[in-house]
């Protein structure tokens, strides 16, 4: 059940707070590289006169570098705090770019050293900032609007991310779009670490545990979700690729994503202008059954228009769920593992994405494109069944003995514990002290 946002509890609210836009805006920019770098990678590799399998291969070792570098820089985080991490990242991974702009494509094992570095290096802004938004904003209901607000940026971002790309390829060369991207993602960085909230934050004591944020099973279980839901999005980007092919013009492939992303961009607006009632964990399996639903009519590939309208359907639940997966990523994270934990589900989405890229394209060949389609429905059912068949780990926090009137974060900010505004660590089923929302030091 939801009930109207209170009328200073909107987005306008959030963005009010004490550098919550520079921080918004900031993340977003430090994002630039990682949210153009496949096509960055693509228009590069062929100005070079490098074939598409070159860039595919490129494309994937950046992807798996990134994949495997998130999860190990949100944990350094933890423990050292954002500006030692962050930063240094953020240079080193722009370095990496440039080495490759500089260098090109003639030596191979240059150009894929250079973007292994890139991505391994690819700074975990994206969880850092989750990290910080209690001790910015206090109140939990807007964290969690905040959350949403986030979620909808991601989508402003990934669709101006590419124009940016394309303009600065126009204007100059994609060798200097490559490094002018770059030097932004190193500004944008450079700007979060330098704010007053990430120089103050500081995790939560952890418990020594080589799995980190992992041992907790109500993450992996989130996880396990999420990998099939970032599954079901990357095969409808294939599938789309097939259906501009079918229909003979390449520009209802663009038609079909920015239909898919203004989808997700109202759904996350709606979705965060409204203070929702209940469990996270169990408007999260609602949403995710919503998302697969909405997934099943692309396989029926209509005329261009009914399939626009259809895409667009189809992604009014992604931002709704990708928010609510925050917070439930936040009430399951092990206590001081929170970064880490954000980083994971960056990770795992990403993997999802990658696999249901190379699982549609066969599909599409064996079945035509109606096949690519389908693959994204059967991940958001086999996401929703993960939810149901884990119900028991990924349940809502047992009921607290004693309410704790609130905290300090390291922001100096009180905020509550629960949904409610209370929390106890009889909430914690990780072995760590205190795992959900926190004011405190974990964020």
């Amino acid at each position: 059940m939801a009930t109207e946002a209170t009328a200073n509890g909107g987005y306008l609210d959030i963005l009010r707070a004490p550098h919550a836009a520079r921080l918004l805006t900031g993340t977003l920019v430090g994002r630039l590289p990682h949210g153009t770098g496949p096509i960055a990678i693509t228009v590069f590799t062929r100005a070079e006169g490098g074939s598409y399998s070159l860039a595919g291969g490129l494309i994937a070792a950046y992807g798996l570098a990134t994949a495997v570098g998130q999860p190990l820089l949100g944990r350094a985080v933890d423990l050292k705090g954002q500006p030692r991490v962050q930063l240094p990242a953020a240079v080193i991974s722009a370095l990496g770019m440039t080495a490759l702009a500089v260098a090109g494509i003639g030596n191979l094992f240059l150009a894929y050293a250079a973007v292994l570095v890139a991505g391994l290096f690819t700074p975990p802004l994206e969880g850092g900032l989750r990290a910080l938004w209690p001790s910015v904003l206090g109140r939990e209901d807007r964290v969690h609007r905040a959350y949403a607000l986030d979620a909808v940026a991601q989508e402003v971002m990934f669709t101006v991310g590419p124009l940016l790309l394309t303009l600065l390829v126009a204007l100059w060369s994609p060798a200097s779009a490559l490094l002018v991207i770059n030097l932004l993602g190193v500004l944008g960085a450079l700007s979060v670490v330098l704010s007053k909230p990430s120089r103050a934050w500081r995790s939560a004591p952890r418990e020594a545990h080589w799995l980190g944020a992992l041992r907790s099973p109500g993450l992996l279980a989130l996880l396990a979700c999420f990998f099939f839901v970032g599954l079901a999005l990357g095969s409808i980007t294939v599938a789309a690729v097939a259906y501009a092919d079918d229909r003979g013009d390449e520009a209802v492939y663009g038609w079909l994503m920015a239909a898919l992303g203004l989808g997700a961009l109202v759904g996350g607006v709606a979705y965060g202008a409204r203070q929702w009632a209940g469990a996270p964990e169990r408007r999260l399996r609602a949403l995710v059954l919503l998302l697969a639903v909405f997934y099943l009519p692309l396989v029926l590939v209509p005329g261009p228009v009914a399939m626009t309208v259809l895409a667009a359907l189809s992604g009014v639940f992604l931002a709704p769920a990708i928010a609510c997966a925050f917070i439930v990523v936040d009430r399951h994270a092990p206590r001081g593992t929170v970064t880490e934990a954000f980083s994971w589900l960056v990770t795992t989405f990403g993997v999802g994405a990658a696999l249901g890229s190379a699982v549609s394209g066969p599909a599409v060949e064996l079945a035509g494109t109606p096949a690519g389609f389908a693959v994204a429905g059967a991940g958001g059912f086999v996401a929703f069944l993960v939810l149901l068949a884990t119900g028991r780990v990924l349940g809502p926090p047992v009921a607290p003995r004693h309410a704790v009137s609130g905290g300090t974060g390291s922001g100096g900010a009180a905020t509550g514990r629960t949904e409610k505004n209370t929390h106890s660590s009889e909430n914690d089923r990780n072995g760590a002290v205190e795992p959900g929302f926190s004011a405190g030091s974990q964020a």
